[in-house]
């Protein structure tokens, strides 16, 4: 029986895909399995029995991902689950940016006691009136999931969309219409860009990546939309800008106090996955995820292990084991193995920066005292038996 613990609330179209070899327990003590949305788990004990955290989302920074990894702990999450949500919420963006619409909403509520406001409405409707974006150059930095669906959509409502993405995969390539200029200097997105939206992940080389020196490249007609992750722009840097008039607007999903209530900015309450699709995608392939390393052993979207797919085990046993990622930790898993007079049918290794991960199917049932063995072996972080 596995056990599993819920952080936050986690949609039931997803948590009823577990069988009846899962139940759901209060307490994280105990744990096989943690769901968690966004609440913040760095101060969380986690107990010697976790196997795995599933985040229904694709922003990870509420978990320890290191700490994970020194525990053996697979931390997976939902690339692509919430894109569509998101997608459509940077458009939502664009318009209220382009068309002054929250400027008119609010004046609408400010005059809601003038009974001619309809008259009055139509001689102030001009200091609302706002640009098109049909026509405009949007830039996408990002070509991942939410990327490729903004730019794709982009050039369904004639934009002229210029996508960067050094790092673009097969599948997102593929996917891309043949109509986004793939630029290769990002240089070029600032300076030619109308309106510039940012779709990468957090990491030490993408904080502030939108800095000073970025948006002095920008025309004082800019637009610039973050639905990431704040910390991506130098917002105090563009906050500077607004108020002198060097960009036109920003707009973002994460309310703080540099950006909210500051000229020119649109703020809006992290509401870029709030839909119900959206939770629903992302229970459901989190749950998926779970079952299959639970269940298999393989890794899908994990964050600080490499992905390592074998189907399931048609053979008499198999046995995961994370490690770290140095010479020689195959062939002594193998070597053991092979003391134990169990034969290897089939095996993957697969690494990612400090750690690796060796999934191992053989013809003999694998006892817990092999188990105890492997795990006994320096680098090993966490030897399991999946059959």
């Amino acid at each position: 029986m596995y056990r599993y613990h819920c952080l936050n609330p986690i949609a039931s179209v997803g948590l009823n895909l577990f069988s009846e070899d899962y139940q759901k327990v209060k307490e994280i003590g105990g744990s096989d399995a943690v769901l968690v949305r966004s609440a913040a788990m760095h101060d969380t004990e986690l107990p010697d029995t976790l196997a795995a955290i599933a985040r229904a989302g694709a922003g990870v920074n509420n978990i320890p991902l290191e700490k994970c990894a020194e525990k053996g702990i697979v931390v997976f999450n939902t690339p692509g689950a919430n894109a569509n949500g998101v997608k459509e919420l940077v458009f939502a963006g664009m318009f209220y940016a382009s068309r002054d619409i929250v400027g008119g909403i609010d004046w609408c509520l400010e005059n809601q006691n003038d009974e001619n406001i309809a008259k009055t409405a139509e001689k102030q409707k001009k200091n609302f009136a706002g640009t098109e974006i049909s026509g405009k150059k949007l830039g996408v930095i990002g070509l991942g999931a939410i990327g490729v669906l903004v730019a794709n959509a982009a050039t369904h409502m004639g934009m002229e969309v210029y996508g960067y993405d050094p790092y673009i995969s097969v599948n997102a390539a593929w996917n891309l219409s043949r109509s986004v200029k793939h630029i290769s200097n990002i240089d070029e997105i600032y300076r030619e860009c109308d309106y510039i939206t940012i779709h990468v992940p957090l990491l030490p080389a993408t904080k502030n990546m939108i800095n000073a020196e970025a948006i002095a490249l920008m025309k004082p007609t800019t637009i610039v939309l973050n639905f990431s992750r704040d910390t991506l722009v130098d917002e105090e840097a563009m906050v500077d800008a607004l108020s002198a008039g060097r960009v036109k607007r920003y707009v973002s999903d994460f309310p703080n106090p540099t950006t909210v209530g500051a000229k020119g900015c649109i703020v809006t309450p992290h509401l870029g996955a709030s839909t119900a699709e959206s939770e629903d995608n992302c229970a459901i392939m989190a749950v998926r995820e779970l079952r299959d390393y639970l269940e298999n052993g393989n890794i899908t979207h994990s964050v600080n292990f490499p992905d390592c797919n074998m189907a399931g085990c048609m053979t008499a046993g198999r046995v995961g084991i994370l490690h770290r990622n140095a010479k020689g930790m195959l062939s002594r898993f193998t070597t053991l193995l092979g003391d134990e007079g169990l034969n290897i049918d089939g095996m993957a290794n697969k690494s990612k920066g400090n750690y690796a991960y060796a999934l191992i199917d053989v013809d003999a049932v694998v006892t817990e005292e092999v188990i105890a063995r492997i795990n006994a072996i320096d680098g090993v972080l966490r030897a399991r038996k999946i059959k």
